[in-house]
C-alpha cells in the first residue's frame, strides 16, 4: 500500500488545547507501519529567531494574522509530506486551523474582517486546488475545565495567559464542527474518544483499546457513504469510544 503510486490511510487527530493529542500520537510510535506528524509547534516558536506563538498570545490583534498565515503554510507542508508507510497520523490540520482557530479569531474580533477574508480565501484556494487527503478524524473529546487544568500543569510559557473562556469557545467550535455538524464541512468520518481521563490513565487506555480503535477506524471509513468521494461533506454521526477504567 505504501508505494509511490499509493496514498497512505490518513488520520487527523483533533481536539482542544490540552486534550492529549501528542500523548495519543506517541502511543502509536510502536507501530512501524505508521508515520506520526506532530503539530509543528517548534517551527512556530522559532521563525528565524522569532517566537510567533508567544507573540500571538501576548498581542493577538497584531500577530494573529501573520501567525495563522504561517500555520497555514506549515500545516499544508504536513498534509503534503510524502510518507513511506501505509498509515499517516497527523496532529491537527488545515481544517481545524480554519474551522476552529481562525473562526474563533474572527468571531471575537481579533481578526479584522479583511484579514479574515485573506485567510479564508487562502483556505478555499488550497481546498479547491491542492489535494488534501483525509480518511478519518479521531476527535479527543474533553471537558473545558479538565483541559484548562492540564494546561496550567504542563506550564508551557506561551499558554499561561490562556483563559478558561477561550478553551470553552474552542470546545464549542470543535463540537459544532465534528459532532453536531452545525458548522463547516467535516472532511472525513469521525471517531470520538472520551479523553477526560488523567493522561497517565488514558495512555494505558490507548494500549488496552488500540485494536478496537484501529478496527473501528477501518469500519467507520468503510461504512461511510462518502468514502469514495472525500470532497463531499460527511453527514454520518460521530462514532464514540469511551475508555473504561479497570480497577
Amino acid at each position: 500500500m505504501s508505494g509511490s503510486n499509493s496514498k497512505p490511510f490518513t488520520v487527523l487527530v483533533e481536539g482542544n488545547i490540552g486534550s492529549g493529542k501528542t500523548t495519543f500520537l506517541e502511543h502509536f510510535q510502536q507501530f512501524e507501519d505508521i508515520t506520526l506528524l506532530t503539530e509543528p509547534v517548534e517551527e512556530w516558536r522559532n521563525l528565524r529567531g522569532w517566537n510567533l506563538l508567544d507573540l500571538m498570545y501576548k498581542d493577538p490583534v497584531k500577530w494573529a494574522m501573520p501567525f495563522q498565515s504561517y500555520v497555514t503554510m506549515t500545516m499544508l507542508d504536513m498534509h503534503r509530506r510524502p510518507t513511506a508507510t501505509p498509515v499517516k497520523l497527523m496532529e491537527r490540520s488545515l481544517f481545524s486551523a480554519r474551522y476552529c482557530f481562525v473562526e474563533h479569531m474572527m468571531r471575537n474580533g481579533t481578526l479584522h474582517p479583511a484579514q479574515f477574508a485573506v485567510l479564508d480565501e487562502w483556505f478555499r484556494f488550497i481546498h479547491r486546488e491542492i489535494p488534501i487527503d483525509v480518511d478519518l478524524i479521531v476527535y479527543l473529546k474533553t471537558t473545558p475545565l479538565v483541559v484548562h487544568e492540564r494546561i496550567k500543569k504542563r506550564a508551557r510559557s506561551e499558554e499561561q495567559c490562556v483563559p478558561l473562556s477561550y478553551i470553552e469557545e474552542l470546545h464549542k467550535l470543535h463540537e459544532d464542527w465534528l459532532v453536531n455538524r452545525t458548522f463547516a464541512e467535516c472532511p472525513a468520518p469521525v471517531l470520538m474518544i472520551d479523553a477526560d481521563l488523567d493522561l497517565s490513565q488514558i495512555t494505558e487506555e490507548y494500549k488496552k483499546s488500540e485494536h478496537q480503535i484501529l478496527r473501528r477506524a477501518v469500519d467507520v471509513v468503510m461504512q461511510s457513504p462518502n468514502k469514495m468521494s472525500p470532497k463531499k461533506p460527511i453527514t454520518g454521526s460521530a462514532i464514540k469510544i469511551v475508555p473504561q477504567i479497570r480497577l
